[in-house]
């Protein structure tokens, strides 16, 4: 605080009313194979029907990766989607070539600023076959007419419209300029049905749109239609100019100033394009890899429970290629890069479907193996499954075996809801998986037994009661707290929680007014934490025993932190003491 050169009152302000900051720990996170949607970008789903709406519905080679993160949206509602952009995936385009444009930002930083394309007009919105569906017919106000009252290939459609296209608001109101008839009508059709199963089907309409560039709505908003189309369609994306050479058409895309043609918009007849050269490409563990690598900066994204599907493995079950090694290399990277170098995070496993159906070693060897030999990372951020789910698929009206590191991810966000994070979302309280009809491999106690001396948590259908998660271990491999689900999680939310508080702390002077700020700071979030059973005892020590005049000078500041976390129960023993009549159990027990 300044001094004041003359008398007076100056007032300041101390904040101390700091506290800890709400963290969120329900965030799921997946990538891999979609058949629409955009590609190398997250996009934050909801729901189910949201996830089929923006990224397609699944077919043999998306379903692995569509039925773990639908099994997650059963429980949580929060799931941040990345779709891998495959080798040699393109989008669909009017010229039959195709061209990979993965996703918006793409679109918008490197095609749209180059203006039309001198070879092509339209491309579909994301790269994949399915963009093969589309076709895109353009009117203006003579050929709509024409259609309307004609028989030509166009004319189905040109009803969607309630009036022909003719000159549009801000053009009439120009003093002076005598352009006329710049509106369009543009119909994006499902031409062979595989968006919404019907062929024909008109996905979108846009009504009175203009081919003058600095052309306005009435709201103030852009009509020029390639701004339109590129801000709402979620099918198709302008490449150029739709023309047949007419003399009206030399002014698409120019602005009023530049216009010279009375007619602006006169194509002949209705510019009709059908795409093609749309391809889905070929999966490969770099192109998974490099969608996992989209989660890889904390600062970018949050995220807390990272699924991996199937990852291509068991690719051969559902219909695909298989890549040998894909899972393999994927859940390492999952577990070891991205949750175990962000701190802030774990990543869900399940075994290869083959391993879950290994009748000749043995299903529960097979898999301990798999996870001790094969997988081989020991980590306490990494959390594996028993194996798949049999759950039927409505899209296509088949059954199919799901992995379940969608469901087990899904429990604990589910135990966030209900409990807290250093909840255990094993058992019969939480752990209950849902849309299972049967499982790939059904544990017995001695199979369980195995499993979980190599760090497997059985997943266990029991006879009315259910399909159940049987275990909380994670996959570390030594005698430690942190070999618990529930522990883990405990200290990713402490850690999370009160670094983040801490940052009010930075540039403080480290001085007892500081260290107390910050002890005072953490207390009462660790005594919530302990209220809600989530630790049996504390305490936080910052003062000069770890502030030494060493670490001061330094210009650092040290905040220690003690907890005994608290333990799910995993093994009970039930004793049933017979006694002689007349015996007083005071007498006896204590001694079995």
């Amino acid at each position: 605080m300044a001094f004041p050169v003359s008398p007076g009152v100056s007032v300041s302000e101390i904040d101390l009313t700091a506290t800890t900051p709400a963290i969120s720990t329900s965030v799921g996170a997946i990538a891999g194979v979609f058949k629409w949607g955009p590609a190398n970008t997250i996009v934050q789903i909801s729901n189910e029907t949201q996830l089929a709406a923006r990224f397609g519905n699944p077919d043999v080679n998306s379903a692995a990766t569509f039925f773990t993160a639908a099994s997650f949206l059963s429980y949580a509602n929060n799931l941040q989607v990345a779709r891998a952009s495959l080798a040699g995936a393109k989008n669909a385009t009017s010229n039959t070539t195709g061209v990979l444009i993965n996703n918006h930002e793409d679109y918008i930083n490197q095609v749209y600023p180059l203006g039309p394309n001198p070879y092509d007009t339209w491309a579909a919105s994301f790269p994949g076959s399915l963009g093969n569906s589309l076709q895109v017919i353009v009117w203006n106000g003579a050929n709509w007419y024409a259609d309307v009252h004609g028989t030509s290939a166009t004319s189905q459609f040109a009803g969607a419209f309630p009036y022909a296209p003719g000159t549009s608001p801000y053009i009439t109101q120009k003093t002076g300029f005598t352009g006329s008839n710049d509106e369009i009508h543009i119909a994006v059709v499902d031409r062979l049905g595989y968006f919404t199963g019907v062929a024909n089907t008109v996905l979108e309409r846009y009504t009175g749109l203009s081919v003058v560039s600095d052309c306005l709505a009435p709201d103030g908003s852009s009509s020029y239609f390639k701004n339109v189309i590129t801000q709402q369609s979620q099918y198709i994306l302008t490449l150029g100019n739709p023309t047949d050479g007419s003399t009206g058409s030399a002014n698409w895309g120019k602005t009023v100033s530049q216009i010279t043609n009375t007619a602006i918009a006169a194509e002949a007849t209705a510019n009709s394009a059908v795409l093609s050269g749309g391809v889905d490409g070929v999966c490969t563990t770099g192109n998974i890899e490099a969608a996992y690598g989209l989660f890889l900066n904390p600062q970018n994204t949050a995220i807390s429970l990272l699924m991996t599907g199937d990852c291509g493995f068991s690719a051969n079950a559902q219909g695909m290629t298989p890549s040998a090694g894909i899972t393999q290399a994927v859940q390492n990277y999952a577990i070891q890069t991205i949750a175990a170098g962000r701190t802030d995070c774990m990543a869900f496993v399940s075994p290869p479907l083959a391993n879950t159906q290994d009748v000749v070693t043995g299903q529960a060897t097979s898999i301990a193996s798999y996870a001790t030999n094969v997988l081989n990372t020991y980590s306490s951020y990494g959390v594996m499954d028993s194996g798949y789910k049999y759950m039927y698929d409505k899209y296509n009206d088949v059954y199919r075996w799901v992995p379940l590191n969608g469901d087990v991810a899904g429990l604990c966000a589910y135990t966030d809801q209900v409990r807290a994070p250093w909840w255990s979302p094993a058992g019969l309280t939480r752990g209950t998986i849902k849309n299972s009809i049967k499982l790939a491999f059904n544990p017995t106690k001695a199979d369980r037994d195995t499993l979980y001396q190599a760090g497997v948590n059985p997943v266990v259908s029991f006879p009315g009661q259910g399909t159940i998660l049987f275990g909380d271990k994670t996959l570390l491999n030594r005698p430690s707290a942190f070999d618990r689900i529930n522990v883990r999680r405990l200290f990713i939310v402490m850690e999370q929680t009160i670094s983040k508080a801490a940052q009010s702390s930075l540039f403080e002077f480290n001085d007892s007014f500081t260290r107390a700020q910050f002890v005072n700071l953490v207390t009462p979030f660790l005594r919530t934490v302990q209220s809600q059973r989530g630790i049996y005892a504390y305490k936080v020590v910052c003062d000069t025993t770890n502030n030494t005049p060493q670490v001061i000078d330094a210009n650092q500041f040290v905040g220690s932190i003690y907890v005994q976390p608290a333990r799910s129960v995993n093994f009970i023993q039930l004793n049933f003491i017979a006694v002689q009549t007349g015996v007083s159990f005071t007498e006896v027990v204590g001694q079995f």
